[in-house]
């Protein structure tokens, strides 16, 4: 057979030995990956044609609270509104359990709330105090009475019993429903759709 030109042989047979060793000492040290890799291909199999499960229901803050659960300022606000107060001029939030800071003290004796949380937002011009407790069942027949003697306009809509009054610079809302109540103060400055969009976050 005949030789290609510049090949030497006492080269050539060394360096293949080497080559061989090197690819069969790689095969030895992967073989301990071969039952990793094919169980890897079948759970990538098996979960590209399983069926998803449905999505769980969103976690608003009526719903913790019904099953028990910790609810703080952040859970009561949706995203925008958040940032809303947030970059109002001198924001700053204090989260406790104070007593709602509603008017009507005569509601609030007779309601017993248990408060969740209490959120008392301070700005540079005005502030918001809005409290979530749990009340009564029947509180929201109680309110519709107490909260119109003192000049609240009241309502029913989706379950939900709304009052709110206008004195001067402060705006009261209140909406009870599901055995729970949502108060807010606003003071000075109103964020447009205050009232509805917290009971949209807190109810869902």
């Amino acid at each position: 057979m005949a030789r290609i030109g510049g090949r030497n042989s006492w080269i050539a047979v060394p360096a293949g030995m080497v080559c061989a060793a090197v690819v069969a000492s790689l095969v030895w040290l992967a073989l301990p990956m071969v039952p990793v890799t094919i169980a890897w291909i079948g759970d990538t199999l098996r979960s590209a044609t399983a069926p998803r499960p449905d999505a769980s229901p969103a976690q608003t803050p009526a719903r913790t609270a019904a099953e028990g659960g910790a609810v703080d300022c952040r859970t009561l606000y949706a995203d925008d509104l958040w940032n809303e107060l947030m970059w109002r001029p001198g924001s700053f939030l204090d989260q406790s359990a104070a007593a709602p800071a509603t008017s009507s003290a005569a509601f609030a004796d007779a309601a017993a709330p248990e408060v969740l949380v209490t959120c008392t937002w301070r700005f540079d011009a005005g502030g918001i105090v809005t409290s979530l407790s749990k009340v009564d069942a029947d509180a929201a027949s109680i309110a519709e009475a107490a909260l119109a003697a003192d000049g609240f306009a009241c309502r029913t809509a989706d379950d939900a019993t709304v009052c709110d009054r206008t004195r001067g610079a402060v705006l009261e809302e209140h909406t009870l429903r599901d055995g729970l109540w949502l108060v807010s103060v606003e003071t000075d400055w109103h964020p447009d759709g205050y009232g509805p969009r917290l009971d949209r976050t807190v109810w869902g």
